[in-house]
């Protein structure tokens, strides 16, 4: 039974399954697999700490709260089944191109424009150049000349709504907010 964005959300908590050395298999919010250190599917390591360094200027908190999880177990699945925010952008398949490819170009932008990679930057030039990714052009601030892959805009706006999904997507979420979690059918447990 495929199974949408918000139904999974409101179910799961975001999880993530994991085949354990027993032969069962986990379910595990992303948090908790952060916190046991579960191996990436798709995403290689390079690839998560330029994710989660780019999700972190994007919305504080998304790191310790296992985006890079939930980004690396939606690009294990089909991606009809996929929850991230690019399919619903109709991103052409297979969607760990689009993140791959993404991610690469923001890294090699910042070598060529800045002179260090996205990682190397200090936290103040992260946080100007991820201000101005929506803003890319010939009339915005920056030039995106050099700039080869998935636009900064959609790359800056598929990764942030899936660190809030992460972030604010569960009812934890909703209580950082101080916003009353009110389902129409309350999950039998908390997320």
């Amino acid at each position: 039974m495929a199974m949408d964005r918000r139904s999974f959300l409101k179910s799961t908590g975001l999880g993530i399954s994991v085949l354990s050395l027993t032969g069962t298999t986990l379910l595990l919010t992303p948090i908790e697999a952060r916190a046991k250190n579960i191996p990436f599917k798709v995403l290689s390591d390079n690839e998560v700490a330029i994710l989660e360094a780019f999700a972190e200027e994007l919305l504080p908190g998304a790191a310790k709260d296992g985006v890079a999880y939930f980004i690396d177990e939606q690009l294990s699945r089909d991606p009809n089944d996929s929850l991230l925010l690019a399919r619903y952008m109709q991103v052409e398949p297979p969607l760990s191109g689009f993140y791959k490819a993404g991610l690469s170009v923001l890294n090699g932008f910042c070598k060529q424009r800045f002179g260090k990679s996205f990682l190397d930057m200090d936290k103040a030039a992260r946080k100007a150049f991820v201000g101005t990714m929506l803003n890319m052009g010939p009339q915005g601030p920056i030039d995106p000349e050099g700039w080869i892959g998935p636009p900064a805009a959609i790359l800056y706006l598929c990764v942030r709504s899936d660190a809030v999904d992460v972030v604010y997507g569960t009812m934890e979420g909703f209580e950082k907010l101080k916003v009353p979690y009110m389902a129409h059918i309350a999950p039998p447990a908390k997320w």
